[in-house]
């Protein structure tokens, strides 16, 4: 009588099969994890090339407008899209309030200049919380994905070392195939967590760059709507005023 051996082909659906509950419960937590990162990802990026290209028209529509009017027209008229919009929107708005109704609250306190810039520096921290949206996760990914993956490697090494014990085969074919199958939850950690740290990256340079032009602007900004002249006005005026003297010590 002939007894045919049946060749078990080792691979991902194999170690699956032979899984526990905890296995499957880690392979389920990083397949939340990509999901999640790659959703991320997604939505932050097109975000990022949707708001890139706002900021560039309304830009281009400022630097070349003939006067603040205007470009509350257009603001009024397309609405505030991109941050340097909504940041210009809420200094032009804060800075006509102080103008007509004055210091009548608490946050409202000094003069308009100094209103205007508390209300610029509440917009700017708004804005980069709003940026940093969405990057903890993907932090939280990339930090823990590769140590999922590693616990599953470790909890299936140790479930195939018990059964091949019990079994008493302690040969080479016996011990490689099920380790071997191990290995690969420590390739889904990293599998996983790869993508997520080089999207927290590009994200993250992507926000510091357009923090740095925000505050650029809003240097600018401010001198706009507080004096209502460019940089550079000032300093040409008092360049052709002559110093008054200095009086005369009282004796």
């Amino acid at each position: 009588m002939n007894t045919q051996i049946v060749a078990v082909d080792p691979g991902f659906a194999h170690f699956m099969s032979q899984s526990d509950v905890v296995g499957k419960t880690l392979l389920a937590i990083l397949i939340v994890m990509s999901v999640a990162s790659w959703a991320i990802m997604a939505v932050k990026g097109l975000t990022l090339v949707l708001r890139n290209g706002r900021s560039r028209e309304f830009l281009n529509f400022f630097w070349n407008a003939t006067s603040l009017e205007a470009v509350a027209g257009e603001i009024t008229t397309h609405g505030a899209r991109d941050p340097f919009s909504h940041l210009t929107s809420h200094a032009m708005h804060a800075q006509a309030h102080h103008a007509r109704y004055g210091a009548a609250k608490l946050e409202e306190a000094g003069s308009s200049s100094e209103f205007v810039t508390r209300t610029i520096k509440k917009v700017l921290d708004e804005e980069m919380s709003r940026l940093e949206n969405g990057l903890t996760v993907l932090a939280t990914v990339g930090a823990t994905a590769p140590f999922v993956g590693l616990f599953g490697t470790v909890w299936g090494v140790y479930h195939a070392l018990v059964a091949i014990g019990m079994s008493g085969a302690g040969t080479l074919d016996k011990v490689a195939g099920p380790v071997g199958e191990a290995l690969i939850m420590t390739g889904l950690g990293l599998a996983v967590a790869i993508p997520a740290v080089v999207g927290y990256n590009w994200l993250t340079r992507a926000n510091r760059v357009l923090a740095a032009k925000l505050d650029a602007f809003a240097y600018e900004l401010h001198t706009f709507v507080s004096m209502g002249q460019p940089l550079g006005v000032g300093a040409e005026v008092g360049a052709n005023v002559r110093p008054i003297a200095a009086r005369p010590a009282a004796a």
